[in-house]
């Protein structure tokens, strides 16, 4: 089992920034590849950031490309979402996600970009860019 607990989340301009942490407990850190995943009303949940067991690789949605990053801190079991220059359409529920499995040979580079493989979710946290 995997605990997932999001924090960051709020009320932000178009153009300012926040900065969303997952703390997960439960397993080894180091063992679990992490993404963040969104969802706006109305519509499906979205893939936005994914990051390798290692926090050396990274993958993006074009949508976020240029303005967050993904970060990790397995020393404290932790991780991020920068997110700049936000605009109204980043509006959504955040959720960050932990895959056991994924990667074969390429264990600790493998970076999930899909919520089909993804084992555990938090349960979310509001961001709202007002216009």
């Amino acid at each position: 089992q995997v605990q997932l607990v999001e924090s960051g989340g709020g009320l932000v301009q178009t153009g300012g920034s926040l900065r969303l942490s997952c703390a997960a407990s439960g397993r080894t850190f180091s063992t679990v590849a992490m993404a963040w995943f969104r969802q706006a009303p109305g519509k499906e949940r979205e893939f936005v950031a994914g990051i390798s067991r290692s926090g050396t690789n990274t993958a993006y949605a074009d949508s976020v490309k240029g303005r967050f990053t993904i970060s990790r801190d397995n020393a404290k079991n932790t991780v991020f979402l920068q997110m700049n220059s936000l605009k109204p359409e980043d509006t959504a529920v955040y959720y960050c996600a932990a895959a056991l499995g994924g990667g074969g040979f390429n264990y600790y580079s493998y970076t999930p970009r899909t919520s089909n493989v993804m084992d555990y979710w938090g349960k979310g946290t509001l961001v709202t860019v007002s216009s």
